[in-house]
């Protein structure tokens, strides 16, 4: 499998690592869920992978890919979302070669599953994944070998953090997966979340450590407010989460 490190049954497969070099991110934009999905890769080796892809917009990400001379190693999911199908399925079939990938704890099919503590390599690059459950019991958080960035899922938002009512949610479990696995990142380090509905695109550690209103509460004031968001269900969430534990797997035209 080149260029990720997985651990499976107590095997650990690694391939070539490092960095060095500025890394090539595109910030892309899904209106409808107001989903961001990144596009992260080594301008030297050419490879790349794909954080949050959405079903609608996968022809546009794949010929962003093809237009830029990448090759697409991954397209790797935070978590099984609930308010859109993932394009991980269809950039399986797009571009031949792409893998799926997601947490094991999701408990969602993809190609590759990924733990606490795995890095996916693409050239000389790597994302640790951090696990970071509460919003969902899969969700994680990737974040750059050289701790400048963190692609956040749902886990933490710009001044807001993913909503703990579904999907075996749990409001104390994210306050203390962002406390311990995002707020112990250094407090420059770039904050991308999965999605933004005020038009932020990129916060810091240290902004939402002290500016956060939520996650700058106590434990229990924090679970508290989560309570009590009486928010209404995601739209397309009947739809969605049946379709992401198959990973949007798509049979690939014949």
């Amino acid at each position: 499998m080149a260029g990720v490190t997985l651990r499976f049954a107590g095997r650990q497969l690694s391939q070539r690592s490092g960095s060095g070099a500025p890394i090539l991110l595109r910030q892309l934009f899904e209106p409808k869920s107001c989903t961001y999905t990144y596009l992260l890769g080594d301008r030297e080796s050419r490879e790349a992978i794909l954080i949050d892809p959405v079903l609608e917009t996968a022809h546009r990400d794949a010929q962003l890919v093809k237009e830029l001379g990448l090759r697409l190693l991954y397209a790797v999911n935070t978590h099984c979302h609930a308010d859109h199908i993932t394009g991980s399925g269809l950039l399986r079939s797009l571009l031949p070669g792409c893998q799926s990938v997601i947490s094991r704890l999701s408990g969602a099919q993809a190609d590759l599953h990924i733990e606490d503590g795995d890095s996916i390599r693409f050239g000389r690059f790597a994302l640790e994944t951090r696990a970071s459950p509460g919003h969902t019991p899969g969700c994680v958080t990737f974040v750059l070998n050289d701790h400048s960035m963190a692609f956040t899922g749902d886990a933490l938002l710009i001044r807001g953090c993913g909503r703990t009512d579904f999907q075996q949610g749990c409001a104390k479990t994210l306050y203390h997966s962002v406390h311990e696995k995002i707020f112990t990142l250094p407090g420059d380090c770039l904050v991308y979340p999965a999605h933004d509905y005020h038009g932020l695109t990129v916060s810091t550690v240290e902004e939402e450590r002290t500016l956060n209103p939520r996650l700058t509460l106590s434990c229990e004031e924090f679970v508290k407010v989560m309570d009590n968001l009486n928010l209404p269900k995601p739209q397309q969430i009947d739809i969605a989460v049946p379709a992401n534990m198959r990973c949007g797997v798509q049979t690939p035209p014949s």
